[in-house]
């Protein structure tokens, strides 16, 4: 695999569009397009996902950047210290005046966990769907798996940005880090590991799983559409996209651990046990229909 290209996109004047950005953005788009097919498979109003989307990208987004900026990753890598102790400040140009920024607030410059769009995301829909009488159950379904879709395209995000890779590897996809600034230690030291070395592209390895799973799960509601109850396919969501996680966060050099354990292995493992719960309790104690009207007293 080449040297990742440039991170910027576009630049007109002041205007910077990255490539992160990019691909979070298209990854959204084309997600809320796949829910608009799953809703009228559903005979459910799709016009629902494109207002639903503004909210979820709010406060997907609000939840990404927290847990990103609250992280401790090994070395302090773009995490809680270098936010709050190396580095709270950064200079910021806009029209040609300089002024004193946040670094916390430079999400076009990368960072953020896909656990905390999660829960910003879940807590959008679930909003939405209590302001609106809807099924929120039948409408994660609907969601779910676009979402795999969104993740599998918004990593290469961390492509363009050069992040979220492993160790070392002779393989012929590894990808080099050029920029210094990006290397984790002891990968940092260059007289060890040149700039010519190769790594583990862990952002790919999760990208390919997450496509994978996008296209189980567009296969399984169709194939099984009968035997699914509201909430099944979510709760495949819960299971498959951590259960990959968990093998690829075993790689990772810069994991933000809690007692030596990565805390996305452990978030995971929550997860795919919530998963698990929910499709058998759902289907020990199903849900009801509401009663009919036809029938009462007045």
């Amino acid at each position: 695999m080449p040297s990742p290209p440039d991170p910027i996109f576009l630049q007109l004047g002041p205007l910077t569009v990255r490539w992160y950005g990019l691909m979070i953005v298209t990854g959204a788009m084309l997600a809320a397009y796949v829910a608009t097919l799953e809703a009228r498979r559903r005979d459910e109003d799709s016009n629902h996902v494109w207002d639903m989307l503004v909210w979820c990208l709010i406060l997907g987004i609000i939840g990404a950047r927290l847990y990103h900026v609250l992280s401790s990753p090994v070395g302090g890598n773009r995490g809680f210290h270098y936010y709050f102790v190396e580095n709270p400040f950064t200079t910021l140009t806009i029209f040609e005046v300089a002024i004193p920024f946040p670094t916390a607030f430079l999400i076009w410059e990368g960072g953020i966990g896909i656990f905390g769009a999660l829960v910003g995301g879940l807590l959008a829909v679930i909003i939405y769907t209590r302001r609106h009488r809807l099924n929120l159950w039948r409408w994660l379904d609907i969601l779910a798996p676009g979402m795999l879709l969104a993740q599998a395209i918004g990593r290469w995000g961390n492509y363009f940005n050069q992040e979220l890779y492993g160790p070392p590897t002779t393989l012929p996809w590894g990808i080099t880090i050029t920029n210094v600034n990006q290397r984790i230690p002891p990968f940092d030291d260059l007289t060890v590991y040149p700039l010519t070395t190769t790594f583990h592209p862990l952002f790919l390895y999760e990208s390919l799983w997450n496509l994978t799973g996008f296209m189980l799960l567009m296969w399984f509601g169709r194939k099984y559409a009968d035997k699914w109850l509201d909430g099944d396919i979510f709760s495949l969501y819960l299971i498959w996209y951590p259960l990959g996680r968990t093998l690829i966060e075993s790689l990772r050099p810069d994991a933000w651990t809690l007692s030596g354990i990565p805390t996305a292995q452990i978030i995971s493992l929550a997860l795919m046990l919530i998963g698990i719960g929910l499709i058998f309790y759902r289907r020990r104690y199903p849900p009801q229909p509401p009663p009919s009207l036809i029938n009462q007293p007045d």
